[in-house]
């Protein structure tokens, strides 16, 4: 890792690499030529050259010597912005660095330096280069004082801590890491330069007790400081040494302290942002970079390299509140500042990726990519979108990069097994899950998904024991179920390979129109197929958490702006992050996680239809109506709130009926995006497109409800919703093997029976194939089984002759 001393060092060798005229300064043209040796990869236009150079001399004017240019120390500042990668740069140049010469040259330099320098020097080592930076840094010597006696109580805490066997570390192994689908940043902070292994303090302990008391001295020192200025100065010492020693807590409580003293310093905002994001309190770690924006914007140039940082830093705020398309706003802010922000840039792309954009996730990607050719998260992510985009083998080929850059990569370990897995192979992925457990032995997703693996290998026995393993990992239901499959596989396997019969597939294909219902109850197999995918996405989405009467809450409390669309109507239309702003209101129950899963869901499958233009803005009372069928509450419920969505409509607004037209073009609509096997045909084709008449709520049912132009299925939808928690004993369904769950589906000659899925996709056991036709009765739940085998019983009776 590169110490303060030998970055600083790199950067002279760069700076002197360029300043031909040896006059201390870097002119316009000398760092054109920088901009454009570090970058041989990226051609750059003579405007874009002029752009960046603009925005250097720009953000960075208190360095700039006007007859010379940029100083040492404001390059060595653009490096600690994060605007380049000075061991990246370094290599670039092909220079070489030569430890022991500098040491050398420091010791001759300060043999002829004043005793006042000297002092200047021991503070230099006794404490973080962040307490000599001439922005960031201590500027009175009392506050030193409280540094040197602070550092002397962390080490004594910490020895004690130690001593006792209290103090704690790991290396963050974030459970939700892998599951995410994309890398996450796994540092202790947004802007932490900070080391990934993150320190526990026992907090309880007599020892920490003491430790705040103590502390609690020194802050009372700064607090009775001469001036506003040294308090200031104090407490941001104290919040700057507790946050590099992880004692996050008690840094907040100095950042804060120092908020207070300097309302309009951008600084202590930023901190105390820091902290509560370490500490795992996202919105009120948004809170304080949104001050902290606030105040940059408003100081002037005097925080302008701020800027990009406080968006990043924004960005991953909202993404730890799963906001990811308010994140992505800002990412897009700081790639616009510095166009050289790699992390940016890879934030961009990983949240683009995480809400389903996957075209411009790989462009921003892969300019964090030529930016840093050695970033492996950003391969990793890059590699997803590839293999979302249905790019398999180049997606494999980036995965491999990652792992080669960086061995021990959890999500690209995972990620790639998940690759191979679709594809089929098998053995493949059983070896990629094996290297995450290497790395991760807890990692129960890898273990499940690594019995599954052995599986489709056709290694049982391995198989049963991985999935064992999992099971002394977590206790999930998923697993009890897997394991069961796998014991009728087994018991399957052994009555075959005993009777010597069933040497075809698990299963055979019919086609639909050979599979009949008995009784009006039962759902039609293509009904089923349609209604299981909408219920999919109702679950991903949790949109039947959100109870119907609180998107007509939202329509009657919020107000929203009319803006007049391309074609001159009149519309409420809303940013996309603003409607994921009202989507957190009406779905707070979830997980940050849940929710960005929630978001990317509905911004692939109905943002994308009602934004087809690409605006970036949507109708918001037209969503309202398209997301109603699958809100909770009554279906009747439903169904008119969504009629009163398109009420609220500015075309319709103080009125108790709609057009026949804008009725036939929202059930076109809900066809379009919910029976994706309609596609966007019959949007193309509304019927009485130009009939002005009106309809009634009455009438609006009559439309819906139809099972051939308007939204029958929510009926079949409505059946899931209650059903598919329902288990039936030990009923296991024919063909797949897994217990079933959900209605079953019982074939009346045969007697066999299918779960929601097999039947919906026609598959039957291969005993069973010599039938003409196959005649199948559904069963909500064991009850109603019972129920009918019992009439049956009776009608047999009633039937039987009487003896005379």
């Amino acid at each position: 890792m590169t110490t303060r001393g030998s970055r600083s060092e790199k950067v002279k060798r760069i700076f002197q690499q360029f300043d031909g005229n040896r006059d201390g300064g870097l002119s316009r043209e000398e760092m054109s030529a920088l901009v454009v040796a570090v970058n041989p990869r990226v051609k750059f236009s003579d405007e874009q050259i002029s752009a960046i150079l603009d925005e250097v001399f720009r953000t960075y004017a208190e360095f700039i010597d006007v007859d010379k240019g940029l100083t040492f120390d404001g390059l060595l500042r653009t490096y600690d912005d994060g605007a380049g990668d000075v061991d990246r740069d370094f290599d670039a140049l092909g220079l070489e660095f030569n430890a022991d010469e500098t040491k050398v040259g420091s010791e001759a330099s300060s043999s002829s330096i004043t005793d006042e320098r000297a002092v200047e020097a021991q503070k230099q080592q006794r404490t973080a280069a962040w307490a000599v930076s001439p922005h960031h840094g201590i500027v009175f010597d009392e506050t030193w004082k409280i540094v040197d006696d602070l550092e002397i109580l962390v080490k004594r805490l910490k020895s004690k801590q130690e001593k006792d066997g209290k103090l704690k570390s790991d290396n963050n192994n974030v459970d939700a890491c892998s599951d995410a689908g994309w890398s996450r940043e796994l540092g202790p902070g947004p802007s932490s330069d900070l080391s990934d292994k993150r320190i526990y303090w026992e907090e309880s302990s007599h020892d920490y007790t003491v430790f705040v008391k103590e502390l609690g001295v020194l802050r009372s020192k700064s607090d009775g400081a001469r001036s506003r200025e040294e308090a200031f100065d104090g407490h941001m010492a104290i919040g700057r040494v507790l946050y590099e020693h992880q004692l996050f807590k008690e840094a907040l409580v100095s950042f804060k302290r120092a908020c207070e003293l300097q309302p309009t310093d951008v600084r202590p905002h930023f901190k105390a942002g820091n902290c509560l994001y370490v500490l795992g309190k996202f919105k009120e770690s948004k809170d304080e970079f949104l001050l902290a924006l606030e105040a940059a914007e408003s100081g002037g140039n005097q925080w302008a390299y701020l800027l990009p940082q406080i968006y990043v830093n924004l960005g991953i705020s909202l993404e730890g509140e799963g906001m990811v398309l308010s994140a992505c706003e800002y990412y897009r802010e700081a790639a616009i500042l510095c166009p050289t922000h790699y992390r940016a840039l890879k934030l961009l792309g990983s949240a683009l990726f995480g809400v389903g954009e996957y075209r411009a996730a790989v462009k921003a990607l892969e300019e964090a990519i030529y930016l840093k050719p050695d970033y492996a998260d950003a391969h990793c992510d890059l590699a997803s979108s590839l293999h979302a985009m249905g790019e398999d083998e180049r997606a494999i080929e980036v995965f491999q990069r990652a792992i080669d850059l960086k061995p021990g990569h959890v999500d690209a370990l995972y990620n790639l097994g998940g690759l191979y897995m679709d594809l089929g192979r098998f053995q493949r992925a059983s070896e990629m899950y094996t290297r995450v457990l290497a790395v991760w032995p807890n990692h129960w997703r890898a273990q499940l998904n690594k019995a599954v693996s052995l599986l489709g290998a056709g290694e049982t026995e391995e198989a049963k024991r991985s999935l064992k393993e999992a099971l002394k990992m977590t206790n999930r239901v998923e697993l009890h179920d897997a394991i069961s499959h796998l014991k009728q596989l087994q018991k399957k396997k052994v009555k075959n390979n005993g009777n010597s019969v069933n040497e075809e597939g698990p299963f055979i294909l019919v086609e639909p129109s050979k599979f009949k219902t008995v009784g009006e109850k039962t759902t039609l197999r293509p009904d089923l197929a349609t209604a299981l995918q909408i219920r999919a996405f109702q679950k991903v989405t949790r949109l039947w958490k959100c109870d119907v009467e609180a998107l007509r809450r939202e329509m009657r409390d919020n107000n929203v702006p009319v803006s007049y669309s391309g074609n001159g109507g009149p519309t409420k239309s809303i940013r996309k992050p603003n409607l994921e702003e009202i989507l957190r209101r009406l779905l707070n129950v979830l997980k940050p996680e849940t929710f960005q899963g929630a978001i990317k869901a509905i911004n692939e499958k109905i943002l994308s239809m009602l934004d087809d233009s690409g605006s970036g803005r949507v109708d918001l009372g037209m969503f309202y109506a398209v997301i109603a069928p699958l809100c909770g509450g009554h279906p009747d419920k439903r169904k008119r709130v969504a009629f009163d969505a398109l009420l609220w409509r500015p075309v319709n607004e103080g009125s108790s009926q709609i057009t026949k037209m804008e009725a036939a073009k929202y059930i076109k609509l809900l066809r379009a995006i919910y029976i994706p096997s309609q596609g966007m045909s019959e949007m193309l084709e509304v019927h009485g497109e130009t009939d002005t008449s009106t309809v009634t709520f009455n009438q609006f049912l009559g439309m819906y409800d139809d099972s051939e132009w308007g939204f029958g299925i929510m009926s079949t939808v409505v059946k899931l919703e209650t059903r598919d928690r329902n288990r039936h004993g030990s009923q296991v369904c024919s063909v797949c093997r897994y217990p079933i769950i959900g209605s079953r589906f019982k074939e009346v000659k045969s007697g066999f029976s299918l779960c929601n899925q097999c039947y919906s996709e026609g598959k039957i056991p291969p005993t069973f194939k010599q039938q003409e036709e196959y005649k199948f009765r559904e069963y909500g739940s064991e009850v109603e089984a019972m129920k009918a085998k019992c009439v049956c019983f009776s009608m047999q009776s009633h039937k039987k002759p009487i003896a005379t």
